[in-house]
């Protein structure tokens, strides 16, 4: 449940919090007042796109921030915790965004900085908007097949089932691939082997290239290294070298220290400096008189080195880059050599991969079959709420000649509004006032398995009126009865009247500036009063009070 909210520089709101409870809440006010933006703020908390445009004018950076409340918090602790990210405390979910004009948008999640894409994740978990133009999407058999799935709840059947799909797809493009591909002439067969056995005679290793490198070095720099060598022996244990030079200072520590014996160490020290020389050049003359490679072993190097260096121009710089070419040239000779056993092969495992595809497709299909019969009886009875005396709501589950990505079936909604009228495609009979009820109708049904505790309706009850309504309120007010917490942005007072809360957005302005405001009407009747007459015609008139009075006692 949305429990808090605080808005601030969010386009024309300066800085507004709310609190919520559970049920419906109804959101009224003048067209244009800017009841989109509190929709507008729900919707940057949920991850969708936001940019600096919606920053109030005059202002740096605009911020929402929300809380949300979860009885039992397992499911959404589980989902964070798939998502990287801290759990909720005593069930408490904090959202926070910020977009500002000159530095990158920030988004927290439980105090935790994370990116938008994490929320729009989150985002499926808590809250789903129903706006004003999802009734035509009724008119598109993807989102009735869609619809159908939600409320048979098809998805690990359709997870299951894409992925296999995608598996034999990939299957069947190979097999093409290999139908089309050219075959090779005998010259090109032992061009290939040529070039994989260069490759193999190279002996190729990572480890074995550095080394080879460290060598060839060596190798190309032998004299520089020899002199180097002998300059540095020299100068440390020739004439005049350090170890010459530090020999009489040594005497001349030792009898410092026995004047001083605090001095011992500094000399002891010196010593160790003295033998630390030698040693070193030690080795340094060890380096200079090393025996020069041999010819045999130098040419042999020099040949390894040139054909390394011939195998990076060909293939590219990287061993494993290299190896990748030698072993899909390989496999194109192992192709040639037997490409109509390699083709038998694939197409079994395709063939095997359709014969479980279809068994897969025919479950989801039976799955659709069964929801579609209840949905659409239980529809029908919704129907009967919203002002319908005969209308009738039937779910056809068609079958499809060839497996598709979302299976061997689809579906077609198929109405009728009146006794006696033959049921007819949805798209060709309804109206936009009939398709926006059967939308209100589907989506109370699909509300009782659906898991989503905050729904949001904007204008759903467009193209009604009258004692219809009243039927949409008491609708809406049933999903808020139904472990949903519901918002209804409504312009029908017979809606309001309905919802345990009511909230009231208005614009106000001066000759400099134009505020929003969100004010909550229910804590005080007179004044949701004078809303509900507004919204009837006229707040002050006498008869538009006297029914605003009858639809909050539920008697209109």
């Amino acid at each position: 449940m949305l429990h808090y909210l605080r808005i601030r520089n969010l386009a024309l709101i300066e800085e507004i919090e709310l609190e919520f409870g559970p049920g419906l809440t109804a959101v009224t006010g003048e067209t244009g007042a800017g009841k989109s933006i509190l929709l507008g703020a729900l919707k940057l908390l949920s991850g969708s796109r936001g940019d600096k445009s919606v920053i109030r004018q005059g202002q740096g950076r605009c911020e929402v921030e929300a809380v949300l409340h979860f009885e039992d918090a397992t499911e959404v602790d589980a989902r964070l915790e798939a998502l990287g990210l801290p759990p909720t405390e005593e069930g408490n979910l904090i959202l926070q965004r910020s977009i500002d004009r000159k530095k990158p948008a920030r988004v927290q999640i439980n105090g935790s900085l994370s990116t938008v894409a994490l929320l729009q994740e989150l985002g499926t978990e808590w809250i789903d908007f129903h706006g004003p133009g999802e009734p035509q999407k009724l008119h598109h058999e993807r989102w009735q097949l869609s619809l159908l799935d939600a409320y048979g709840q098809n998805e690990k059947l359709l997870a299951r089932y894409g992925e296999a799909y995608r598996a034999w797809q990939r299957k069947l493009k190979q097999i093409e691939q290999l139908r089309q591909s050219e075959r090779l002439s005998p010259d090109e067969v032992d061009f290939l082997q040529h070039q994989i056995d260069a490759i193999d005679e190279a002996a190729l290793s990572e480890d074995g290239v550095l080394q080879l490198e460290r060598d060839f070095a060596r190798l190309t720099s032998a004299q520089e290294l020899t002199e180097g060598a002998s300059m540095i022996s020299a100068g440390i244990t020739g004439e005049e070298g350090a170890v010459e030079r530090l020999r009489p200072l040594i005497n001349t520590a030792y009898e410092l220290a026995e004047i001083d014996t605090t001095l011992m160490p500094l000399a002891d020290r010196l010593q160790s400096l003295l033998i630390e020389a030698e040693d070193i050049a030690s080795e340094y003359e060890d380096l200079a008189q090393a025996d020069e490679l041999d010819e045999e072993t130098a040419q042999e190097l020099q040949q390894r080195m040139e054909q390394w260096l011939a195998l990076q121009r060909k293939y590219g710089p990287d061993v494993s880059v290299i190896l990748q070419r030698r072993d899909e040239m390989a496999r194109r000779i192992e192709q040639q050599g037997d490409i109509e056993g390699t083709l038998e092969r694939w197409q079994a495992e395709a063939a095997q991969q359709e014969k479980d595809l279809t068994a897969q497709a025919e479950g989801l299909r039976e799955s659709r079959v069964r929801a579609a019969k209840d949905l659409g009886q239980k529809a029908s009875q919704g129907l009967l709420q919203l002002g319908f005396k005969k209308a009738q709501l039937s779910i056809d589950v068609v079958r499809e000649e060839r497996l598709q990505p979302h299976g061997n079936s689809t579906c077609q909604f198929l109405f009728t509004p009146n006794a006696g009228q033959s049921l007819q495609p949805l798209n060709k009979i309804a109206s936009s006032g009939e398709t926006a009820r059967v939308m209100l109708a589907l989506k109370s049904v699909l509300a009782q398995v659906d898991a989503t505790p905050v729904l949001v309706f904007d204008e759903v009850d467009a193209n009604v009126g009258g004692e219809i309504a009243k039927e949409v309120g008491r609708l809406l007010g049933e999903l808020g009865g139904q472990g949903h917490q519901v918002f209804c942005v409504t312009h029908l007072p017979q809606v309001a009247s309905l919802a345990q809360a009511h909230y009231l957005v208005r614009k106000d302005q001066t000759d400099e500036t134009t505020d929003v405001h969100i004010v909550p009407l229910h804590p005080e009747r007179d004044s949701r009063l004078d809303e509900l007459a507004r919204m009837l015609g006229d707040r002050h008139s006498p008869i538009a009070r006297e029914h605003a009075q009858a639809l909050l006692a539920g008697q209109a």
